[in-house]
């Protein structure tokens, strides 16, 4: 491991953490709004391509619940992790699931084609969406949701990425609703969804 790899993870873990800390101090009561949680802006207008190569906008999740996750196919652990806890998450809310859109947003396009996310998500929940665009594209859609991400040293197209783990839940009108761990359980994660959409 080179200095310049140390340095590198040693920055992306300091990005990625206080991105991260910020963001789970408002997990103490993700089923409810603090006032300080509505200082803080979250979500926001997105234009990507989905995985079966359609122009998708934020514009047409209007009136669905979002659960809203950043990542990358090639993640060897984080986003399998909280892919599987989402899905089986909306398994959980059974009919009500109908309400929801998961949502898979790639901070990886160099390598995550519309082809290569609809082969990875076939492994999860039918309903997801995958999102990949130009590289400016998801850094507006990444910045608007206070995702921290980038590449880490590798050759040619081996290399990691590093990125924040945090599920977003988007309401109907596209407004911050919680958040949730990568790792949160799907047990707790489909009651707090279900709280949402019963109110």
């Amino acid at each position: 491991m080179t200095r310049r790899f140390l340095f590198v993870n040693t920055a992306a873990i300091a990005v990625a953490g206080a991105v991260g800390f910020g963001a789970l101090h408002f997990m103490q009561r993700p089923d409810a709004a603090s006032p300080q949680a509505q200082t803080v802006r979250i979500g926001g207008p997105f234009a990507l391509t989905d995985q079966h190569g359609k122009r998708v906008t934020d514009a047409d999740f209007r009136g669905r619940y979002m659960l809203v996750f950043f990542g990358y196919v090639f993640c060897p652990d984080v986003c399998p992790t909280g892919l599987h806890n989402a899905t089986l998450a909306l398994q959980k809310l059974g009919g009500r699931a109908k309400d929801v859109a998961p949502i898979f947003v790639t901070i990886d396009p160099d390598r995550d084609t519309p082809a290569a996310l609809r082969n990875y998500l076939s492994n999860f929940h039918p309903g997801f969406t995958g999102l990949t665009g130009g590289a400016a594209d998801i850094k507006q859609a990444a910045g608007a949701y206070r995702v921290a991400y980038g590449k880490e040293d590798g050759k040619g197209d081996n290399y990691l990425m590093f990125h924040s783990t945090l599920i977003y839940l988007m309401g109907p009108d596209g407004a911050y609703r919680a958040m949730f761990r990568h790792s949160e359980s799907p047990e707790r994660m489909a009651e707090i969804i279900l709280q949402h959409i019963k109110r």
